[in-house]
């Protein structure tokens, strides 16, 4: 998927600069700057997904997904730069104001990229949430504020056209800069919450502890369930308390129907389950049904 995003990237990337070449509009450079940062950020995901996909080792005994999440916050840096190339470009197109040439044919070119890019988009997004890769998501999430943001200057670079008010085409670049600039922030933050261990949604956490509940028949409870993301795997760790003169045979045998019926219902879920006595029970913890 992402050698698809670079070859997806490069030929959109060429109708835009030919869009923007053929007008000199700031608002069409502002699509193509934006595109730009795309070819970018599937590199990087490319990178990130090669290093995602190998396997744990001495260094990294956990895995090394979180790459994923270092290529999306790459990414968010990205856009936000190409946010501040985009305010550049109107600033000077307001200094130096001019009347855009065959602006009928740039926005034909542009039209076509955008339609490419919703497909691709589309793809993208549905191979993310299959595969939970956040590089994927973030590559998809951030092609659809492309799309978004060619539309506006689509309306823009169409209504310099119909009236001839040349100042209009920079304020449609700094509006596309300012939807950018949100889009790339919020890349950012997503990707921050991986990389600090966030948890799960919740209804996928409330989830496990009703499972945890259902299955962990024999047990007397289990506390202390915590949760994180890193990449396509959950990590979950939680300790189990059990009669005290419950056979350690008997113990390992309801964490396996625990494990069995939580992996059975989610992928990627790396489980650890700490037994303990019954002496050690908080008595606050998942209730066993």
């Amino acid at each position: 998927m992402a050698i698809g995003s670079i070859a997806v990237g490069l030929v959109v990337l060429g109708l835009k600069l030919a869009a923007w070449r053929v007008t000199g509009s700031a608002a069409l450079f502002s699509d193509a700057a934006e595109t730009v940062v795309n070819v970018a950020a599937a590199g990087v995901a490319w990178l990130a997904l090669r290093l995602a996909a190998r396997p744990a080792d001495a260094n990294h005994p956990y895995g090394h997904d979180k790459a994923e999440f270092f290529a999306a916050v790459i990414e968010g840096s990205l856009i936000v730069l190409a946010a501040a190339l985009i305010v550049e470009q109107a600033w000077q197109s307001y200094l130096h104001p001019a009347p855009l040439e065959q602006g009928m044919l740039g926005l034909g070119l542009n039209a076509i990229s955008s339609v490419i890019n919703v497909l691709w988009a589309a793809r993208l997004l549905q191979a993310g949430r299959r595969l939970r890769s956040p590089a994927l998501l973030a590559d998809g999430r951030h092609l659809i504020s492309d799309v978004v943001t060619s539309a506006g200057v689509l309306v823009g670079v169409g209504l310099v056209l119909a009236t001839g008010i040349i100042w209009l085409d920079p304020v449609v670049a700094v509006a596309a800069a300012g939807y950018v600039l949100v889009s790339g922030i919020l890349v950012i933050k997503g990707s921050v919450g991986g990389l600090m261990d966030a948890a799960p949604a919740e209804e996928i956490v409330r989830r496990i502890r009703t499972i945890v509940g259902e299955q962990a028949q024999g047990a007397i409870e289990a506390h202390d369930l915590r949760t994180r993301h890193a990449g396509r795997l959950t990590f979950l760790e939680f300790h189990l308390v059990v009669p005290g003169t419950m056979a350690v045979q008997d113990a390992h045998a309801i964490c396996d129907r625990i494990e069995a019926a939580l992996k059975a219902e989610m992928d990627g879920l790396m489980i650890t389950i700490h037994v303990e006595p019954e002496g050690k029970a908080k008595h606050h913890g998942i209730l066993v049904l």
